[in-house]
């Protein structure tokens, strides 16, 4: 029988990542998997922020088999102390000898500290093996150390004639069941979930993870971690009554400086927590600075954008749009239907904003097309 190759255990090391998808935030997803002599003597993951990292697990699980053995890790194990102890040092003083990761920190201020660490203590280290697959795990935490922004995920459900809603609002439902588990799927592995105060007027969604709708074992745990939803609303309209203040977890309204301060009140009293950020074109709220404040804040690595036109075209026409998950359903909502996006000024072919198709597949009775935008050249 072949022994497994370095990339089956940096696969099985992904494989574990992945259990976390839904409960890690802040924290990165990560993996790990100790083998010695062709044998796998450890495994674990990281499961939630403040709980051990995936390199703990393993170890203790491998025990003293951990001596002499090579470790796998799909990210660099961190080299400070945080709300646990760096795993760099644990792995030094558990004896491992060799240590293998898919992909460096990419908080530039402790990347490859790790590495230079277990290297002064005498550890083999590669780095680089099934880098591509590390990376696309993780999108939000790599977006949030490198361009100090959240990684920005737009869903959006339309009829094959590129439709929302119907004239009034009314939008429930253009897309079947699978599709709209899709999207619960979607919800639970984002930090945040961004709105617009229209939205929320018409739809009066909950916008929260049914975590029963997931298919997986840990459901009653992702119920407790609901994400954060963040409404833009610069005048203050958002309802008193709204659905989305009765739930479990926090309902942040983002306004401009010169809002009614007797309307603010009354919404702070209603359940909501009320930010002000600096105004920008159009005197709406300057989008940039809301999600420099998420990253800062660690409020959010991946924001999932659940919206109308307005501020899908204004996230879209500020490059704020990572990438697309549109569910197209097998119907026709006519002309007077509300767009997809709102994309004012675009009065010439050579204006268009081109898309990058990624996938295409079938979701029940409806179609899922992940597209990257492409960004403008200067």
């Amino acid at each position: 029988m072949a022994k497994p190759t370095a990339a089956a255990w940096m696969a099985r090391a992904l494989e574990l990542a992945r259990r976390g998808l839904y409960t890690t935030a802040p924290n990165p997803r990560v993996g790990c998997v100790l083998v010695k002599n062709h044998r796998l003597v450890g495994e674990g993951w990281h499961e939630r922020a403040g709980e051990p990292h995936a390199e703990v697990h393993a170890l203790r699980m491998a025990g003293d088999a951990a001596r002499r053995a090579t470790a796998y890790v799909t990210l660099e194990p961190c080299s400070h102390q945080g709300r646990t102890g760096p795993c760099a040092v644990a792995l030094i003083e558990a004896g491992v000898k060799k240590v293998v990761m898919a992909m460096t920190d990419p908080n530039p201020q402790v990347a490859g500290r790790g590495i230079a660490m277990m290297r002064e203590a005498g550890v083999e280290v590669e780095v680089g093996l099934l880098e591509e697959e590390a990376r696309a795990l993780n999108p939000g935490f790599i977006s949030r150390m490198t361009r100090h922004r959240p990684f920005v995920r737009l869903k959006m459900a339309m009829s094959l004639d590129g439709r929302t809603a119907m004239e009034s609002g009314e939008s429930q439902w253009i897309t079947g069941p699978h599709a709209r588990e899709d999207v619960q799927r979607l919800r639970a592995r984002s930090s945040v979930i961004l709105t617009g105060v229209d939205s929320v007027i018409f739809d009066n969604s909950r916008l929260t993870v049914r975590a029963t709708r997931l298919g997986v074992d840990n459901a009653e745990a992702i119920a407790t971690r609901q994400p954060l939803r963040v409404v833009v609303d610069t005048q203050l309209r958002l309802p008193l009554a709204a659905a989305c203040l009765r739930e479990p977890g926090r309902t942040l309204v983002v306004t401009v400086p010169g809002h009614d301060p007797h309307r603010r009140t009354r919404l702070e009293e209603a359940g909501a927590e009320v930010l002000v950020v600096p105004a920008g074109e159009h005197g709406r709220v300057e989008l940039h600075a809301l999600l420099r404040y998420l990253a800062e804040q660690e409020l959010a690595n991946e924001v999932l954008l659940e919206t109308g036109a307005t501020l899908a075209g204004a996230m879209l026409d500020a490059e704020l749009v990572d990438e697309m998950q549109l569910f197209v359903a097998p119907t026709l909502l006519g002309g007077e239907a509300r767009p997809l996006f709102a994309l004012p000024g675009l009065t010439r072919m050579a204006q268009q904003r081109p898309l990058e198709i990624l996938d295409i597949r079938a979701v029940g009775r409806d179609w899922r097309i992940t597209a990257r935008p492409e960004r403008r050249q200067e």
